[in-house]
């Protein structure tokens, strides 16, 4: 491991003659080490040196004397491991350094460990000084990067998502004509400017510009995970500010475009609202996590570092200050999710939500995940609705895993004609994800499920046709920045009886 002269080197581990004489390849390496872990002051406490070894005693002395031994994070000397030049003038330097300080202190130190360092300092002397000129450039590359970053405080992310795409089939599912779509290419840009004020505090300030289409072949069924037009205009698509109160709770502020997935985890670490998850919209998130936006709050708590809660409201029009419109006076939507993720990949979680939405032509109870009837179940009067969903994953070995959710909603009418009337509306998906197929960082991924489709509506027409969503994709990983998705989905019944639809697509995706 290189030897480095920076502020979170605490200490190196060195051997002087008296194991270097008897075998250079079983010597201590050097070793980095955090500012979070003190050093090793006693032999006993590196777990792979036992009283027995015929190093023990010798450590036992350097440690006693000097202090300038260290062992590596995981408590461990490793002595087994061949040390190069390098490294031994590394911690060769670093004896040196501890020497001098001991002698600017006036402690005693022997005249035999005097003379074996002066003998070391001349037979490696063309390492030390190969050792200066690095940390001379690591200095001078610091300092230009400093000179030129950014900025002290922020980090500038970026992703751009680009696509290649025809829908298939036979008809309209929204007029029952000859279906008239053809190819297009695609693309959405998002710039995320992140800044921290005090290493425990987020601002995310989000630019994005993009051109997709919305309901292409009449439904919503085809629209993408990634789906968003900003007619090629940069706009401002998030800005929002969490902060620690405490150490275990933290608050989100939102002046736009807040969404529950911002907040709360939806537990689909392979299909999820990422530029390499599912292709679809519907096949990538539950729909609970999609019918909230614009201004808000949330409060995150973690009882454990496994087990959370979170508390999330948000309102359409925060901004709109006029009457039915507001914070507490227009759409809105009241979320909590507790939820259990031991491991990354692995996980469990309860949803609840309360939404209410005035009446108009562009409701979207579940946020134009589903039919236009489970959208808009009363033909444009106010609608409440109460949504729970069950989310989870599992991995079940390295190369496979599970995730999916179940979710029901009851809808009610609270104007006009159709205050009163009642709607249940369910959905469901199960995806299974293949981790590294055919090479590591790869995804395969197939999706079955059934978008939103109001299976009862008291006082109007209900969806008698069940749809039902098939994805298959392959991410192929080029490098840590790019990566290729070729996928393909298909819909049945995806406006009432109307001819399955299917979306063929070739997706790049570039972080930078």
């Amino acid at each position: 491991m290189p030897y480095q002269l920076a502020d979170r080197v605490k200490g190196l581990l060195v051997v002087l003659t008296s194991l270097f004489l008897v075998s250079e390849n079983v010597l201590a390496q050097t070793v980095e080490k955090s500012n979070s872990i003190p050093p090793v002051i006693n032999v006993s406490d590196l777990r792979d040196v036992s009283p027995g070894d015929w190093a023990y005693e010798a450590l036992t002395n350097l440690v006693e004397r000097y202090g300038c031994i260290v062992g590596y994070p995981d408590q461990t000397f490793r002595g087994d491991r061949s040390l190069s030049r390098y490294e031994f003038a590394a911690g060769l330097n670093a004896c040196l350094e501890q020497i001098e300080r001991l002698v600017e202190a006036s402690a005693a130190i022997t005249r035999e460990d005097l003379e074996t360092l002066n003998r070391l300092s001349r037979e490696f002397e063309p390492e030390l000084a190969a050792l200066g000129a690095r940390v001379d450039n690591l200095e001078g590359r610091v300092s230009f990067l400093e000179d030129h970053q950014f900025s002290t405080t922020t980090k500038l992310q970026g992703e751009l998502i680009t696509t290649l795409s025809q829908v298939f089939g036979n008809e309209n599912a929204a007029t029952g004509e000859d279906l008239d779509v053809q190819a297009a290419i695609n693309y959405r840009l998002r710039l995320n400017f992140l800044t921290s004020f005090n290493g425990r505090d987020r601002l995310r300030v989000r630019l994005e510009s993009s051109n997709f289409s919305f309901g292409r072949g009449g439904t919503n069924y085809t629209d993408y995970n990634f789906s968003a037009n900003s007619d090629n205009q940069v706009r401002v698509r998030k800005a929002e500010y969490i902060f620690p109160v405490g150490q275990k709770t933290t608050i989100t502020v939102s002046a736009i475009n807040m969404l529950l997935d911002d907040i709360a985890d939806p537990i689909a670490p392979f299909a999820g609202p990422t530029a390499d998850g599912a292709i679809s919209y519907f096949g990538a998130i539950a729909p609970i996590y999609l019918n909230s936006s614009g201004g808000g709050l949330a409060v995150t708590h973690y009882f454990t570092d496994a087990i959370s809660i979170v508390g999330y409201y948000s309102a359409g029009n925060a901004n709109n200050p006029t009457e039915g419109n507001g914070l507490f006076n227009g759409q809105y939507v009241a979320a909590v999710q507790l939820s259990y993720i031991p491991t990354a990949n692995t996980g469990v979680g309860i949803v609840y939500n309360r939404s209410y939405f005035p009446g108009g032509d562009d409701i979207a109870i579940l946020g134009f995940s589903g039919s236009a009837l489970a959208e808009n179940p009363f033909e444009g009067s106010a609608t409440s609705s109460d949504n729970v969903a069950i989310v989870g994953s599992w991995l079940i070995s390295e190369f496979f895993g599970i995730e999916g959710w179940g979710m029901y909603t009851k809808a009610r009418g609270e104007s006009g004609d159709r205050n009163g009337d009642t709607a249940d509306i369910w959905n469901w998906k199960l995806s299974f994800a293949f981790p590294d197929l055919f090479r590591e960082g790869n995804l395969g991924l197939l999706s079955v499920g059934s978008p939103p489709k109001a299976y009862s509506v008291t006082g109007g027409p209900e969806d008698s046709d069940v749809p039902f969503l098939v994805e298959l994709l392959y991410v192929f990983r080029v490098n840590d920045n790019i990566s290729i998705t070729p996928g393909v989905f298909v819909v049945t019944n995806p406006e009432d009886g109307r001819d399955p639809l299917w979306v063929g697509t070739i997706r790049t995706s570039f972080d930078f």
